[in-house]
């Protein structure tokens, strides 16, 4: 993890619907920080939401989109930047994440999942057949990974964006790793 004095970055990783951006918008502004969703990054980019892309490029080329992006704002500093919740299969992604700042996995059942990705529209992992089996599914692959990459795990299944956020910044604050204060 890099010398906080310097810098300040944040990652939030977890599954669909576990509050990245929620979360990510909330503690940004809670800690003076600017906020960036990557997914919303990448659309921006192209000019096509990522249904589109993922119809066009496949997964592949999503994620090739995905590891650029997230490269690009690696390099900005002050900045909570909520991730997709595949962004940790990809192993230059976790390494950049790893180096680059500090991780923050959200953690939320499968049954939160439902409750909070709806009918699974504009998310294609979930566009056919059983979202609860495909999210157990993506889950059984992707914990261990959150696991593995972060530097702090917090349940995100109460629901209050503001009071995970709050959790967060406590944490923050008790390992020395706020934002320095800016003029």
């Amino acid at each position: 993890m890099l010398d906080m004095s310097q810098d300040f970055r944040l990652f939030m990783i977890g599954p669909m619907g576990s509050g990245k951006s929620t979360v990510g918008r909330v503690l940004a502004n809670l800690l003076g920080c600017s906020f960036v969703d990557s997914d919303a990054e990448i659309e921006a980019r192209c000019g096509a939401d990522i249904p589109w892309i993922f119809d066009v490029e496949g997964e592949v080329g999503f994620r090739r989109r995905e590891a650029a992006v997230l490269s690009d704002l690696a390099k900005r500093s002050r900045v909570v930047i909520a991730t997709g919740g595949g962004a940790v299969t990809t192993a230059g992604n976790r390494e950049l994440m790893s180096e680059k700042g500090i991780v923050v996995y959200l953690d939320v059942s499968i049954e939160q999942q439902l409750k909070r990705t709806g009918s699974g529209e504009g998310r294609p992992l979930l566009a056919q057949g059983d979202r609860e089996a495909t999210l157990k599914k993506l889950m059984l692959e992707r914990k261990p990974l959150y696991e593995e990459l972060a530097d702090m795990i917090v349940s995100a299944s109460s629901g209050n964006a503001r009071k995970v956020a709050r959790h967060i910044q406590e944490q923050l604050s008790a390992r020395s790793l706020l934002p320095p204060v800016t003029d």
